[in-house]
């Protein structure tokens, strides 16, 4: 049986822990056991499996249906940007491939973000970027502040974009960041050239220069997927960061 979170009820437990199984592609094939082995598996009552099943085929990762059972859905319909699938491609050690693919929407997002926040932030919204920033140059190099500081930075830039789309894809950025960070960080190996390639980003939204902000923040990302490319060139598939 398995061992359910206790953290949320029987139903949201039951969707974490299939979820993740679902995530890493620890079924055959697309078909999932029936409600009653799933009671059986997980220990609860179908009531909760019948909940559980509603909350993933709104995530887009299964459906259910008259005599076809519970099914896998095709990856093409998963909802990849909910906050619980992004979290479980995380945490299922995802190949740098999906790691390159999250840099690319991060290309097509934060330079952006980056230029309307030189455009349209308040003081207050520059301080928090400033602040997180700050808390960058003091953090020990490849430490847990470390990298929760540069996430800051980044998400701090979405909001002073003041863009309620850019906004929402917080959830997105920070995933893509805690995964990317981990690896190219401590290939890079320079804790000092790092803060201040984010300082030149601030800078710019600082002294409300768009295209400047936008260039510093292009450059940033870019580097890091150059150093993931190297990797998948050098034949490396998989980033274990656990």
């Amino acid at each position: 049986m398995a061992i359910l979170d206790r953290n949320f009820n029987l139903s949201q437990r039951m969707v974490q822990e299939l979820g993740r199984t679902i995530i890493c592609g620890e079924f055959a094939d697309d078909s999932l056991p029936t409600e009653a082995e799933l009671c059986e598996k997980f220990g609860v009552s179908r009531s909760a499996v019948r909940e559980a099943v509603k909350m993933l085929s709104a995530k887009g990762l299964i459906t259910s249906k008259p005599r076809q059972g519970i099914r896998i859905q095709p990856e093409d319909q998963w909802n990849i940007f909910d906050p619980d699938l992004l979290r479980w491609t995380l945490e299922s050690r995802p190949t740098l491939k999906v790691l390159k693919e999250f840099l690319q929407v991060r290309i097509a997002i934060e330079p952006e973000a980056a230029s309307l926040a030189a455009r349209y932030a308040d003081d207050k919204k520059i301080e928090a970027i400033e602040h997180a920033l700050e808390r960058m140059r003091k953090a020990e190099e490849n430490s847990k502040e470390d990298l929760e500081a540069d996430i800051a930075f980044h998400i701090s830039i979405l909001y002073a974009s003041n863009n309620r789309f850019y906004i929402r894809l917080r959830d997105f950025i920070s995933t893509a960041l805690r995964v990317s960070i981990s690896h190219t960080s401590p290939i890079k190996g320079n804790h000092d050239g790092i803060v201040e390639d984010h300082a030149k980003v601030f800078n710019a939204i600082k002294n409300r220069n768009p295209e400047r902000a936008k260039q510093s923040m292009l450059a940033l990302i870019d580097e890091a997927l150059n150093f993931i490319e190297d990797a998948i060139a050098a034949g490396e598939k998989i980033f274990y960061f656990f």
